[in-house]
């Protein structure tokens, strides 16, 4: 005992204490470097060797520290590598390149792997429950880049933590208990954090807006690479504005590194980050949200790499370019129509680059209000050598197109919206009664006090249309509306009562008729709601590609069938599909009058030449009239046992595609005879048609945008149905509910026609004369449209379009006419209240923008990234001399 009191009372010897002190300090050093090397580096997860460093460590503890690294090599092979985060800079950390560090940056394909597989597993279990790894790849891509040294902490893995921890032999129990409770509720907090974000990223969803933002949120235009090599991405960037421009600094920063990395001569250093790790630092954002979206990351289809997203916009756009070799592949109508008038073309000083304050003046016309300028053009008119064949009623557009502003009708009301227009509309905004006055009798239009009523009669349905369409179907049942029959040409239509109760058969109907003097026919069916151009049958072919309608319709069109030799027949057989249908409703049918017997003998006589067939000739009680079907051959067999060639047959030279200014030439072209013809067999069934690639484009042609022309087809209907549902219905600042009457100045395949095919709306499809001519395609898929120039004035009244859709038509326009006199021509086509959608190079969306300000249009919504703009605007009540709005 004694001898224990000593030796416990004894006082150490100053160099035992020392030692014992120095061991303490060390221990927990290399403890400390443990727990700092595998809570803030990544390890490689093949990594077996080590990169030897110098220290000033006593030899007397050399076998200790071996100790320590053997455990922490252990650790390493058995725990997956944290990924690097950035500063707050988006720099990596400093410690990262120190000496002996630059192993955890090396091979950036595994660290890339390790990224893909950790957001693969949050995608496959966004309801959270994730680890604090997964949490912490989540935060990195999410853009979280200020990691605090208390957040580093958390970010431990607790397999790590766990095993440094036995490294410490002087802590006590309690203190490792109160560890791991710390270590569980981390964990839990980062698996709520986890599945807050995998939400949001599901949601599609980066930020809350409220109020007007929320009004007007933006959303990308597209998502995928879209039918034009268009890259873009569906979902909104989850960065803020301050962040996205430190990464797009920190973008830069390193490309300025690499420059000068390339500069100097290669050198072995640990501390100098790698080409590879450069380029590595230089994707996440891109890939980021590819891993996020699922979604191809955007790519720049100039030189194939990544293209950041505009935070501003939301949104990815790049122009859309016809390939090369399409524009050799497909002919247009200024190919084919080689004896048109020629075409003007503006030089340099016209294409408007820089456009001074326009100061725009009514027009001072003799229609006024009704002004069209290709239909009124007085002084053309005057110089005509004859009106015999209604040459007075085709187009003779000025020599240089208008820039003056159409006036508004005194009392103008924004019009009724469908489907109550169909049966009555404002009389001030089409105040004409003659019609009225000379049929109402006949049910097309009546006065009823500031109202103009249409009871949907016509002169052979004055009972009405939904009649008048069964009875066609009764008798020829084949015709089947809506499935076998689609699309219709009504000739002479009237007020287009017809083509009006067509859309409840799901049928459309293009109906024309002359500026004459059943004075505003046609305006009456553009206001009520229905699809109608001003032409005439004079004496050159009707502007469709040949073959193209299911049926022809005539109900006293008052249009001479029989006279010279059939030359007006003649350009309907062009027209009409083989096998399809002529009906021809007219007092020849059903009466025997002297001159109704004549006429009846030389149309039997003509038709058996042409080689229609009489169907039937049926007789409707209800309304006292009657109505003769004919079937167009779908073969040339007939062509072929004709004993007289009368009416002749075309030349081979003679194409029947050529329809801009073209003569009539009376003669009948071949029926299509090669299964690969287009005309060859009917179209499949209404609404299968309309996605439906026609079977006569083949896999060997090449399609507008470069790829096989039935790939560009489909590729081309879903590009606009991600562009309308995700931009165009939300992110342009329209209301759907009051558009009717549209067109697409620039259509190709149709696809933003077909886009909106479930809208209560019609889409008039415009194939420009010089662009490829694609029109056949979009009557095959059941749609319609017209060839036409917009370096004229269109053939329509003044305010009958809701909207307007441009995509890339003005800075092609700029090159051959003034786009001041186009944007006259949209002024005075669109109705106010009515809208316009240009989808064009940025520099000429801002010269359209400007122009459409001087107009007084109200800008609803601009977008503009990689030198594409999208721009929507409204027209106004605005007119010079005339600023007060109507009540």
């Amino acid at each position: 005992m004694p001898t224990t009191r000593a030796r416990l009372g004894r006082r150490p010897s100053s160099s035992s204490y020392s030692s014992t002190i120095t061991t303490i300090v060390f221990v927990s050093l290399c403890v400390l470097g443990v727990w700092l090397l595998t809570s803030t580096s990544v390890v490689p997860p093949k990594s077996t060797t080590r990169t030897s460093t110098t220290d000033s460590t006593p030899s007397t503890t050399s076998s200790f520290t071996s100790t320590i690294m053997n455990a922490h090599k252990t650790i390493s092979n058995t725990v997956k590598p944290t990924p690097v985060f950035k500063d707050s800079q988006g720099d990596l950390p400093d410690d990262a390149l120190k000496t002996g560090d630059t192993n955890r940056l090396q091979d950036t394909r595994e660290i890339d792997k390790l990224q893909t597989d950790v957001s693969s597993d949050i995608t496959k279990d966004s309801g959270g429950g994730g680890d604090a790894l997964n949490v912490n790849v989540d935060q990195s891509l999410q853009g979280n880049e200020n990691v605090k040294p208390e957040e580093e902490k958390k970010n431990v893995n607790p397999v790590v933590a766990e095993n440094a921890q036995g490294l410490h032999g002087t802590e006590s129990a309690d203190e490792q208990e109160k560890q791991k409770q710390l270590e569980t509720q981390t964990s839990e907090e980062s698996s709520i954090t986890h599945k807050q974000e995998a939400e949001q990223i599901t949601a599609g969803t980066g930020k809350t807006t409220t109020g007007k933002e929320k009004a007007e949120e933006d959303v990308s235009l597209d998502s995928g690479n879209d039918a034009h090599g268009v890259a873009t991405d569906n979902t909104k960037n989850i960065l803020s504005d301050h962040e996205q421009q430190k990464r797009l600094e920190q973008h830069q920063q390193q490309e300025d590194d690499q420059m000068q990395q390339k500069q100097k001569p290669e050198e072995h250093t640990q501390g100098v980050t790698s080409k590879d790790q450069i380029k590595h630092e230089e994707a996440p954002l891109v890939k980021d949200i590819k891993i996020q979206n699922d979604h191809k990351a955007p790519v720049n289809l100039t030189n194939n790499t990544p293209v950041l997203k505009n935070e501003n916009h939301k949104t990815e756009i790049i122009v859309p370019k016809e390939s090369k070799e399409s524009k050799k592949a497909w002919s247009t109508q200024a190919d084919q129509s080689v004896n048109q008038k020629e075409r003007r073309t503006v030089g340099k000083n016209n294409q408007d680059s820089s456009i001074p304050e326009q100061n725009w003046q009514l027009c001072k016309v003799e229609a006024l209000a009704d002004y069209i300028p290709c239909l009124d053009n007085e002084d053309a008119i005057k110089k005509l050598k004859t009106t015999k064949h209604y040459e007075h009623r085709e187009r003779h557009c000025p020599q240089e197109p208008p820039t003056c502003l159409v006036p508004l009708p005194q009392g103008y009301k924004t019009p009724i919206e469908w489907p109550k227009s169909r049966d009555k509309i404002w009389y001030h905004n089409v105040p004409h009664t003659l019609l009225a006055e000379v049929k109402g009798h006949q049910n097309w239009v009546k006065v009823s006090g500031e109202f103009l009523t249409f009871p949907g009669g016509g002169t052979q349905f004055i009972h009405g249309a939904l009649h008048y369409l069964d009875f066609v179907q009764e008798a020829v049942p084949e015709i089947a509306w809506g499935k076998r029959t689609r699309t219709v040409l009504d000739v002479g239509c009237g007020v287009a009562s017809f083509g009006g109760y067509l859309f409840e058969r799901d049928v459309l109907a293009m109906s024309f008729a002359p500026k004459d003097e059943h004075e505003a026919q046609v305006q009456f069916a553009l206001e009520r709601g229905i699809p109608a151009i001003s032409a005439v049958m004079g004496t050159q072919r009707l502007p469709f590609p040949s073959g193209v309608f299911d049926l022809v319709h005539c109900a006293r069109c008052r249009v001479p069938w029989h006279e010279e030799g059939g030359a007006l027949l003649l350009e309907l057989n062009r027209v009409l599909r083989p096998g399809g249908y002529f009906a021809w409703s007219a007092t020849p049918v059903y009466q025997t009058l002297e001159e109704d017997v004549e006429i009846w003998k030389e149309m039997s006589s003509l038709t058996v030449a042409m080689c229609w067939e009489l169907i039937t000739i049926k007789k409707d009680k209800l309304n006292s009239a009657g109505v003769a079907i004919y079937h167009k051959s779908d073969t040339n067999e007939c062509y072929e046992q004709r004993k007289q060639n009368k009416p002749p047959m075309c030349k081979q030279d003679d194409d029947p595609n050529a329809a801009w200014y073209v003569p009539f030439n009376s003669c009948m072209h071949r029926v299509p005879s090669k299964e690969t013809e287009r005309g060859y067999q009917w179209p499949v069934e209404w609404p299968e048609r309309l996605q439906t690639p026609p079977y006569w484009l083949n896999r060997s042609q090449v399609g507008i945008y470069g790829k096989p022309a039935p790939d560009d087809f489909a590729a081309d209907l879903e590009h606009w149905k991600r562009l309308v549902s995700k931009v165009y219905m939300k992110g342009l600042g329209i209301s759907w509910s009051n558009v009717r009457n549209a067109m697409d100045m620039r259509a190709v395949y149709g696809g933003f026609a077909a886009a909106l095919r479930d809208l209560k709306m019609w889409v008039v499809n415009v194939v420009n004369v010089n662009a490829p001519d694609t029109l056949p395609i979009i009557y095959e898929r059941g749609l319609f449209g017209i060839y036409h120039d917009w370096c004229e004035s269109f053939s329509t009244y003044p305010r009958t379009y809701d909207l307007l859709h441009a995509d890339h038509l003005f800075s092609q326009l700029k090159k051959r006419c003034k786009i001041v006199a186009v944007m006259a021509e949209v002024d005075r086509i669109v109705r106010p209240g009515g809208k316009l959608i240009v989808r064009d190079d940025s520099a000429t969306t801002k010269e359209v923008e400007n122009l459409l300000k001087s107009l007084h249009w109200e800008i609803r919504k601009t977008i503009s990234q990689n030198q594409v703009g999208i721009l929507s605007a409204q027209k106004t009540f605005w007119r010079p001399n005339a600023t007060a709005a109507p009540t």
